[in-house]
């Protein structure tokens, strides 16, 4: 059971890791215009955003459909 709940806490970890290097490389510029260019700070988004992922997908497609 351990096994089970670590292997899926790291394929979270794993899949939240390329969402949030897809999002600071190409999503953040699109959701929210004020972050164009400032990229001192995006770094330091990548934890919450590799914990958060499935809100950011969401938030992300919402938007993209909005336009």
């Amino acid at each position: 059971m351990a096994d089970i709940i670590v292997q899926s806490a790291t394929l979270y970890g794993w899949i939240g890791a390329i969402v949030g290097l897809a999002f600071i490389l190409w999503g953040i510029d699109r959701v929210d215009p004020s972050a164009r260019g400032a990229y001192a700070f995006r770094p330091v988004l990548l934890p919450g955003l590799i914990l958060l992922w499935p809100f950011v997908v969401l938030r992300w497609l919402w938007l993209e459909r909005r336009r």
